[in-house]
């Protein structure tokens, strides 16, 4: 038997995946955080959902393998990719002790590249991802990862940048990059990347970036030493040589 880990990708129904989509119209059970399942009402029709708020990912996971045990089809939904802070791994941990449920993971666009392609091009070369957030991962921790990205020079994206519990983290990732990047470093954040309403986008410095306001739905990008902007657009050049042709 087969439980899908589906990635939904920015929720903008033209960035699902047709493989993604496909799954979720085999399945019997559609299973996820009622914010994402709420993304989908038109492939969700007719079939058993089940859904709950958030830090109920335990409980959803759960329920999603009690139903194929029973020999259901289930997917299990995510926003952006279900294997980058996703349900993925959650699940792979759950089905370990039922061998007969083989889990299945289809890719979906992640907000680092949604809103990438938003700002610009700015992930063009080696770049690192990190979560703000502290629930699952303690602040110390966190601090010792954005040290060591903002010392070797990579772009670095935000992903859980600010909440009402924690209005200070974005500024304090900024204070410690600030320590190895100029101030006039390009960055940038883009909040519900190719989500329709509420879309918005901008390019600043790392200085500026400080005192912005970037809640969850937002992902932050700051750049590294090649990253540039070009035309109004954040780009991390890879260093072709180019001709006087192709400057012109």
């Amino acid at each position: 038997m087969k439980l899908y880990a589906v990635g939904l990708g920015p929720g903008d129904a033209g960035y699902l995946a047709p493989e993604a989509r496909e799954a979720i119209l085999r399945s019997d059970v559609v299973v996820g955080y009622t914010g994402y399942v709420e993304q989908i009402p038109e492939l969700v029709g007719g079939k058993q959902v089940i859904s709950t708020g958030m830090t109920g990912e335990v409980e959803r996971c759960e329920a999603a393998i009690g139903e194929a045990l029973a020999g259901k089809r289930v997917c299990v939904v995510s926003s952006g990719d279900a294997g980058i802070y996703g349900m993925a791994s959650l699940l792979c941990e759950l089905a370990e002790k039922h061998p007969a449920i083989e889990v299945g993971v289809i890719p979906g666009i992640t907000a680092a590249v949604a809103a990438a392609a938003v700002l610009g091009a700015p992930l063009t070369n080696d770049f690192a991802v990190v979560s703000l957030s502290d629930l699952l991962t303690p602040w110390d921790v966190i601090e010792k990862r954005l040290e060591a990205v903002s010392m070797a020079d990579f772009v670095i994206c935000l992903y859980n940048p600010q909440s009402k519990m924690r209005g200070d983290y974005l500024e304090r990732a900024c204070d410690i990059a600030l320590r190895h990047k100029p101030p006039e470093t390009v960055c940038g954040y883009a909040r519900n990347a190719f989500r329709g309403a509420g879309s918005a986008s901008r390019v600043c410095t790392l200085a500026e970036l400080r005192g912005a306001q970037a809640d969850m739905f937002t992902t932050v990008i700051i750049g590294n030493s090649c990253t540039k902007l070009i035309n109004g657009k954040m780009v991390t050049v890879r260093g072709y040589k180019l001709t006087s042709s192709s400057r012109t």
